[in-house]
């Protein structure tokens, strides 16, 4: 793939400042775009600073450029870009004094693109095309357009000057005309016939300079009109980057690139104000009125004030009643508001029926369908960061009402939106306006056992809905490939890791939403609907697939990030893969998968001997998060022998020693240390001995809550198969010098209270009992 082609696909996700250090004003972006494959054939490496006789060739280099330019500029159709052009082309004919500087500045850019290649290529998920909204035309106005547009307006204002200075000097020409012509007059009822000549010369003169005054002002006439049309080029190319903004901060929910700085925006705003308030100043002082100037000069004023409010910080996409959340609003003319009185913005909740009719000029919600708490804002100007924000601190939701539901909707899936409203003056213009926006979709809830079905809600209407839709229309069914890289930037986003879900995954994914675990083919055009997303529950399980998705999430990002970012968790692995690839692989071998029957738990399947003398495939009890909170994934796998080497060879000491914690030091408290350890198996009577890694036996589960209980051994007593410690845990006392025992209880009587058929005791309450085995002399426990 051609450098330039990379570059494409790399530059929506680089931020505007790294693109300036980038593409220098010398070399902007657009020569390097416009002239792409061109560029990348010539010898760029052959030039060096000190090689004066380089200068020739680096300046054949740089006339082909500016060459190029002006051709691409006559044969393009669109204005703007015809004069952007020109503007490149005539900027780069100002380096023919100093051609090897460009020429190099050229060959740094380049090395500059294939180092960034090189360290960003392994960082950007794979199958993540941008947004739409990341298209170029999208990009905003450059400073080059608003410079041309500065530039024009500069043109008109010399020619309304020099339409001033030919008045005059047409003035003095006709006053000096009238004179001689009284002189004439007299002088030829004198009988004398002098000045003719000079008479004749004044009337040329004023027929000049009245020729020229027309001239200039059909000139002037004219540069208006195309000022015009190139603001309303800039300016429609400004609201569709800030609506480009607004779709990349909506997207961002579900793990897009997203750039929040707002500045560069807030720039163009106030500059493109500026050219529209001399516009309307020069139209007025045209000699006579221009209604369609005026009414288009209007408009454009009027959208732009109006599009210049935004949401810089959403409220919760998920927001609980009687809970504290806060929202920022930001208006992008904010030092060109009229002083006086302070802005009062306000905000409300709506639904959806009131967002879509917001499109309706002049609608208003009428209709209160929730009662916000701290709901106003005053508009406050930032000097330092000249940002002018309205922050709404401590909001609240007191209460909502809900619209009537249709079918099995749910009231999670009901969309609301917040609602800001105020009305501004703007310096220079003579009336008000009232301006408003709406946030992103919420979805309310009173409980938080609600959350994971709203933020399913949230989850589906970010990743699939379009840019310009009618508030909130989403698609009832998506294609596979878009629900995939959904996921995908999800769980790589939340989990906070540059590792992505590799094809493995994605197809057990697709397997089990489809509920296909035997096909093997491409799910990629399959249609997936958002019943199946969210609504209905998996078949043999009571969750749903969101529900059970959202679960490995939350595990991974708590307990297992450095582990699945290194590569050490297979992760999602459907049982007929898992065969396959571990088959053929020698006993002790392992991988860890996320539990396919569990929400937020993973498991070791592990290689193991039959009793037939061939092998079979083990799969070890999930771990959840309250487990890992109790002994971490590392330590556990440390703790089983019998699992020697990591899938496909690798000695698991050499890959997971850095998880490997060590053994609890003496405490100097006078007891005994107590640690906890994993052992795999019903009674460790029954179980293999640590020595025999190489053969662990088919009934010893990992934390056997449901299919046995792991037994625990003491120095002080001994332990008959029947008594047995809470499942899952080994307590190991480590021998402390000067300690005093007294005689043990009875155990029988000891641990009559617990539950130990079904491990119910929990290892708070073993360590405790294990304490109250040794104590200080004279001292009470």
């Amino acid at each position: 793939m051609a450098q330039w082609a990379q570059m494409k696909q790399l530059i929506p996700y680089l931020p505007t400042q790294a693109l300036n250090e980038l593409y220098p004003n010398s070399f902007p972006m657009d020569v390097r775009c416009y002239l792409a494959n061109w560029i990348e054939e010539q010898r760029w490496e052959d030039f060096d600073l000190e090689k004066v006789e380089q200068e020739p060739q680096a300046l054949s280099l740089l006339d082909q450029i500016t060459s190029y330019l002006l051709s691409l500029a006559q044969q393009n159709p669109n204005v703007v870009e015809r004069m952007r052009l020109q503007h490149i082309s005539r900027s780069m004919s100002m380096m023919r004094s100093q051609p090897l500087k460009l020429v190099l500045t050229v060959r740094d850019v380049l090395r500059k693109e294939r180092d960034l290649l090189s360290r960003t290529s392994a960082q950007i998920p794979p199958h993540f095309p941008p947004s739409p909204a990341q298209d170029p035309i999208s990009v905003g106005p450059s400073t080059r357009d608003v410079d041309l547009l500065v530039l024009k307006v500069l043109e008109i204002q010399n020619c309304r000057q020099q339409i001033h200075q030919l008045q005059e000097e047409l003035n003095w020409e006709r006053q000096n005309y009238e004179s001689i012509q009284g002189t004439l007059q007299q002088a030829s009822t004198n009988g004398m016939d002098t000045g003719i000549s000079e008479v004749t010369k004044l009337q040329n003169n004023i027929k000049q300079h009245e020729y020229n005054g027309q001239v200039i002002a059909k000139k002037r006439v004219q540069l208006l009109q195309d000022a015009v049309s190139s603001l309303e080029s800039c300016q429609s190319r400004l609201i569709s980057r800030i609506k480009a903004w607004r779709w990349e901060q909506h997207q961002a929910t579900i793990g897009h690139p997203f750039d929040d700085n707002l500045s560069p925006m807030q720039t163009w705003c106030e500059q493109l104000l500026g050219v529209n308030g001399k516009l309307r100043q020069e139209v007025m002082l045209a000699g006579e009125p221009i209604p369609e100037l005026q009414d288009r000069l209007g408009l454009l004023l009027q959208t732009l004030i109006q599009s210049s409010l935004v949401v810089d910080k959403q409220p919760p996409q998920v927001i609980k009643t009687q809970s504290k959340f806060s929202t920022t609003v930001r208006y992008l003319l904010g030092e060109k508001v009229a002083p006086g009185k302070p802005v009062l913005l306000k905000a409300q909740i709506i639904t959806e029926a009131q967002a879509r009719n917001l499109g309706q000029l002049g609608s208003v919600p009428s209709e209160n369908v929730g009662e916000l708490i701290n709901n106003t804002a005053i508009l406050e100007h930032n000097t330092s960061s000249k940002s002018t924000c309205a922050t709404f601190r401590n909001m609240s939701i007191k209460k909502i009402k809900r619209a009537d539901r249709k079918g099995s909707e749910s009231v999670t899936e009901e969309k609301f939106a917040l609602y800001f409203t105020t009305e501004i003056s703007i310096t220079g213009c003579d009336i008000p306006y009232r301006i408003q926006m709406i946030s992103v979709p919420v979805v309310v809830i009173v409980h938080g056992s609600q959350d994971n079905n709203a933020l399913a809600t949230i989850i589906w209407d970010c990743a699939f809905s379009e840019p310009d839709r009618i508030p909130f229309v989403v698609p009832e069914r998506v294609p596979w490939k878009q629900m995939c890289m959904t996921l995908n930037s999800k769980f790589m986003s939340e989990v906070g890791t540059q590792r992505c879900l590799d094809n493995y995954n994605q197809h057990f994914l697709a397997q089990k939403i489809f509920d296909k675990p035997d096909i093997a083919g491409d799910y990629s055009n399959m249609l997936v609907s958002w019943a199946q997303f969210s609504k209905e529950v998996l078949p043999g399980r009571p969750f749903t697939f969101w529900q059970w998705f959202d679960g490995v999430i939350e595990l991974t990002k708590k307990h297992l990030k450095s582990y699945w970012s290194d590569g050490l968790i297979f992760g999602f692995i459907g049982k007929q893969h898992l065969h396959l690839i571990l088959k053929d692989r020698p006993n002790g071998t392992f991988l860890l998968r996320f539990s396919d029957s569990e929400i937020g738990g993973i498991t070791i399947a592990y290689v193991a001997p039959s009793e037939n003398g061939g092998q079979k495939i083990q799969n070890i009890q999930p771990s959840t998060k309250r487990d890992l909170e109790i002994r971490s994934l590392g330590d556990r796998i440390r703790d089983i022998d019998f699992i020697t080497h990591v899938y496909p060879d690798l000695p698991k000491n050499d890959v997971f020693r850095k998880y490997y914690t060590d053994n609890p030091l003496p405490s100097g408290t006078g007891y005994l240390a107590v640690s906890i350890q994993t052992r795999v198996g019903v009674r460790e009577s029954h179980c293999e001995s640590p020595q025999r890694s190489d053969t662990p036996q088919d009934n010893c589960p990992f934390f056997a809550m449901d299919q046995g209980n792991t037994s625990a051994t003491s120095p002080f007593f001994p332990v008959s198969p029947q008594q047995t410690f809470p499942s899952s845990i080994q307590p190991v006392p480590v021998p402390m010098p000067g300690i005093y025992t007294d005689p043990l209880p009875d155990p029988n009587r000891l641990f009559s209270g617990l539950d130990m058929s079904q491990g119910s005791s929990t290892e708070m309450e073993l360590e405790h009992i294990l304490n109250t085995f040794v104590e200080r002399p004279g001292e009470d426990v």
